[in-house]
């Protein structure tokens, strides 16, 4: 195997970060140990834990390690301790300036139905067996980064919130691909999502995404579906989609709904991806889409499946990057293993029904990740 050395750069976090962030490193160790891949692992405060130790939700020393590795890992950010600071000084204020100073433009969030979680979902299991849907999401423009924003007072003791919501055709462009491009290694759908019926912005959105349809991704299928649309189908038949495009605003709620077609949050990962820099580096970040779940913190009870699927993720998109064959054998690997625990069932977290630790699937899936690496 091809020894390149990688640096990837943990962000343990708040809440619950922690713990699934140590079973990550221990996968992360594991493949070090038993396949040679080279991973330099260093670990860094970030949120809550970084405003409690240094005053700030990060550090430019934090910061910059982060623009020099590979990818980076986050656990999660925030909590109710820090409820009451200054919205500029919150914990979840680090995870925005890393998508925003990072160029984190693209956010690849999964919903897939595992069949061990068939029944768990809320829907009827002939609507969620088999489910397969990625969503990707503009991740720095829009509503959460639009200028001018902010509260101002009025006349009369009246106050004005105002955030503004804007797209240029070259953000729209450059996300558009990165769906088309994801469909043409899947199904071959995409279905771009958004308000053209009451938004300019959507009406601009709409138009630039058939563009590049035309343009250059002529065998793709795309459909046009107004984002409440979108919202009500996921419900009603969930399986017409295969990849999902929409912008910051409706792809932070559309993924999160998909999510919950799925029957646990504990097993979804996600990975945010960056324009390639003048030296050819292209910037990722990954994470599971479950928060910090403070409630949770430190009893050892809640799934790591999420950050080491996460670690997948990560994986598959170095090896495709770097047109590393072996590096993406060991990413099949690990999704191999992770499917064996499940099927097992034997060792499953309290939101699988089961009781085991945090700790215990995490040693579950490492086992037989390594038993896997030594066969080859």
């Amino acid at each position: 195997m091809a020894n390149k050395t990688r640096k990837i750069l943990l962000l343990p976090g708040d809440g619950i970060g922690p713990e699934v962030v140590a079973e990550v490193r221990r996968i992360l160790e594991w493949m070090n140990k038993t396949k040679s891949l080279d991973f330099v692992l260093s670990q860094e405060l970030i949120g809550g834990a970084s405003i409690d130790a240094n005053k700030v939700p990060i550090t430019d020393e934090v910061f910059y390690k982060s623009l020099e590795s590979d990818a980076v890992i986050l656990g999660a950010c925030g909590g109710p301790k820090w409820d009451n600071l200054e919205f500029s000084k919150k914990p979840e204020r680090a995870l925005l300036k890393l998508r925003k100073e990072l160029k984190l433009f693209a956010n690849l969030r999964p919903a897939i139905c595992f069949k061990q979680l068939v029944d768990s979902s809320t829907l009827k299991p002939e609507i969620v067996s088999g489910l397969d849907i990625m969503i990707v999401r503009e991740l720095t423009g829009g509503i959460y980064f639009g200028e001018p924003r902010g509260i101002e007072p009025m006349e009369n003791n009246q106050r004005r919130g105002i955030n503004t919501h804007s797209y240029t055709t070259s953000e729209i462009h450059r996300i558009a691909r990165v769906a088309f491009d994801l469909a043409k290694k899947r199904k071959n759908k995409v279905t771009s999502c958004e308000k053209s019926n009451v938004m300019e912005a959507g009406i601009l959105w709409r138009e630039e995404v058939q563009a590049i349809k035309d343009k250059e991704f002529k065998k793709v299928e795309l459909n046009h579906m107004l984002a409440d649309n979108c919202a009500m189908q996921l419900l009603r038949y969930p399986k017409q989609f295969d990849v999902i495009l929409a912008d910051n605003l409706f792809g932070d709620m559309l993924s999160d709904e998909a999510a919950m077609l799925t029957g646990s949050l504990g097993l979804l990962p996600s990975a945010s991806l960056g324009a390639k820099d003048k030296n050819g580096r292209v910037r990722s970040l990954y994470e599971p889409v479950h928060g910090s779940a403070p409630k949770h913190a430190g009893l050892n009870k809640v799934n790591p499946i999420a950050s080491i699927n996460s670690v997948q993720m990560m994986l598959d998109w170095l090896a495709r990057r770097s047109n590393d064959d072996d590096l993406l054998n060991v990413s099949k690997i690990l999704d191999q293993s992770v499917a064996e625990h499940l099927n097992d069932g034997t060792s499953l977290t309290y939101d699988l029904g089961g009781t085991s630790s945090c700790t215990d699937v995490g040693s579950s899936i490492a086992t037989r990740l390594a038993t896997h690496l030594k066969e080859l």
